[in-house]
């Protein structure tokens, strides 16, 4: 399924791929893995290129990639090794395309080149040792991969988003015994994913207002969830019968959200007529 998702980017579509599920239930592993079992994220890093190396003898593609953590309410650079102070603000482009003004965009030109890039931001990101999680992930990491490509026959030029994302996961501070600073980021945590469950919620009622703006992790999944994109959501569950409570509430979740439907256009620009 995934593979098919990633051939739907190189097409000029908007594609989701994130993880859900409590902390330390393995979100992180799934899509990052480490070096000697590569994650999602890596795999399908090398897909995409291997899919335009199929294609560059009848289309030239352009590849650029920013990625920033949400931590604490406040959107952190991780390309500037998370100590940006330029303002970073969510703006959203015509076709509903929700990007980050003032991020990096760095250009890749290949699959090794964006996963050196992608390891060093993750090593910028926030984690902090819990009773949950040893390495637990204090904020959502978002990865966006835009790829532009022009068909040389046609003149004809799209773009597709491709958006991995990983959420912190959700923690009852009783269990993880969060304290002082990690305290103030689990009330974030947990505050966005209630914000995110919000929109969900009103999605699957398909209400005629949907409060993506009622947090910035709404906000920029806008495009993500009910939005111009093809999503595939990932949920984590811990085995641990102590934990019982907690996977049955992030199965719930995942129910709500396969209700979710959406219009998904494929992003692109007729080439210009040429003057006789």
């Amino acid at each position: 399924m995934l593979q098919d998702l990633i051939q739907s980017v190189i097409d000029g579509y908007n594609v989701c791929l994130f993880a859900y599920g409590q902390t330390g239930s393995g979100k992180t592993y799934t899509l990052i893995g480490n070096k000697d079992d590569p994650g999602l994220a890596i795999r399908s890093f090398y897909k995409v290129f291997d899919l335009i190396n199929e294609n560059n003898a009848k289309q030239e593609f352009s590849v650029s990639s920013s990625i920033f953590e949400l931590y604490n309410d406040t959107i952190v650079d991780l390309l500037k090794n998370g100590n940006s102070e330029e303002k970073l603000e969510i703006k959203k482009l015509s076709n509903g395309q929700v990007y980050v003004q003032g991020a990096s965009v760095v250009k890749v030109s290949d699959a090794n080149q964006l996963v050196s890039l992608f390891y060093d931001a993750c090593n910028n990101r926030h984690t902090a040792s819990t009773k949950m999680n040893p390495n637990s992930s204090r904020s959502h990491l978002i990865v966006s991969l835009n790829i532009e490509g022009n068909n040389k026959l046609t003149g004809a030029f799209f773009k597709g988003k491709f958006s991995m994302i990983d959420l912190a996961g959700s923690e009852r501070v009783g269990k993880s015994a969060a304290i002082a600073n990690q305290l103030k980021e689990a009330n974030c945590i947990n505050k966005s994913l209630s914000a995110l469950a919000d929109v969900i919620a009103a999605l699957v009622m398909d209400q005629s207002y949907i409060p993506y703006r009622n947090n910035k992790l709404t906000q920029l999944m806008q495009d993500s969830i009910g939005g111009n994109s093809k999503t595939l959501m990932f949920v984590n569950v811990s085995p641990a019968e102590c934990n019982l409570d907690e996977t049955l509430s992030s199965l719930v979740y995942a129910s709500r959200v396969k209700q979710v439907s959406n219009d998904i256009l494929r992003v692109q620009i007729k080439p210009k007529k040429s003057k006789s």
